[in-house]
């Protein structure tokens, strides 16, 4: 019997869709078949027909099997990305980005190789087909080992980012609140040192003298809580470095990561049997477009 080297499983959810593709394929016939009946039935009950009349006849037969045909083409197309669909949302729960070759997909020998298993499932072989009553929803894959710990340790360095991202914003924000501070405490010397101008010629000596000497003291101060947000501006820049420098550590380990794991999904059996799968599909679908093509009128 003809194999396509999946495991057990994954053969019967294979023979499962050939088999709803060969209904939807009998069931379409069945309708093409119906178009030429019906013409035979309800056109053809003269003896004699002139070629206008043989050419009318054969157009609207044309233009009838064109949309049952059309139709079907794009149903089988819909039906593919809906199945696609599937592969990839359960690729996505592992963080995996799949890849397709369509070159594979018009792969005459490997078209051949599933028309040859669909022949021993369907045709030469009398075991009983199996029919799945409760169709389960696709589950992730688990290959256990390398590819959970990887799992494990992209889920870790997950959080960990989350971590650096949420301490990275509390330190800008330090940062930003420190610059007003610093801001507002110039302008109060600045408004002080104006005022102090303003009143030089109206106090006397004394006044003079005890002003300057509260002016004195208030620059003094004023340097020293400066200096004290200048160190504590220092030392939220510094951490805000180590932040970002951590945060780019962590993402780069995050690719890392999952670059592994989609080399080691890209390795499995599963993987090559998709892309085996694709590659025929496309191989039947540019099949029938030859066959199509030999019932377009020519220009």
């Amino acid at each position: 019997m003809a194999e396509l080297g999946l495991n057990e499983h994954h053969q019967n959810e294979v023979i499962n869709y050939m088999r709803f593709a060969r209904s939807k394929r009998g069931l379409r016939l069945k309708t093409v078949d119906s178009c030429f009946q019906d013409l035979k039935e309800s056109r053809l009950v003269e003896e004699t027909f002139t070629i206008d009349e043989v050419s009318e006849v054969l157009n609207g037969l044309q233009a009838v099997v064109h949309g049952e045909v059309e139709s079907e083409l794009i149903n089988t197309a819909y039906t593919n990305v809906l199945l696609l669909r599937q592969l990839f949302s359960q690729a996505e729960k592992w963080y995996l980005k799949l890849q397709t070759d369509i070159s594979e997909l018009e792969n005459r020998e490997l078209l051949e190789q599933v028309a040859e298993f669909e022949k021993a499932e369907f045709i030469s072989s009398n075991k009983k087909p199996i029919i799945d009553n409760i169709r389960p929803k696709l589950a992730p894959l688990n290959e256990g080992g390398a590819a959970e710990l990887l799992n494990k340790e992209i889920l870790r360095l997950q959080e960990e980012n989350e971590k650096l991202k949420s301490r990275l914003k509390a330190t800008e924000t330090q940062a930003t609140n420190a610059l007003d501070e610093k801001s507002k405490l110039e302008k109060a010397l600045q408004d002080l040192q104006l005022d102090q101008g303003n009143q030089k010629d109206f106090v006397k000596a004394q006044d003079l003298s005890d002003l300057e000497n509260t002016v004195a003291a208030l620059k003094s101060e004023f340097q020293k809580t400066l200096n004290d947000q200048t160190e504590n501006q220092k030392s939220l820049e510094e951490n805000l470095a180590t932040a970002k420098h951590d945060l780019l550590r962590v993402q780069e380990q995050l690719s890392m990561a999952e670059k592994e794991l989609e080399k080691k999904f890209q390795q499995t059996a599963a993987y090559r049997n998709m892309k085996e799968i694709l590659t025929k599909k496309n191989d039947q679908i540019k099949d029938l477009r030859k066959r199509l093509a030999k019932y377009e009128p020519e220009d």
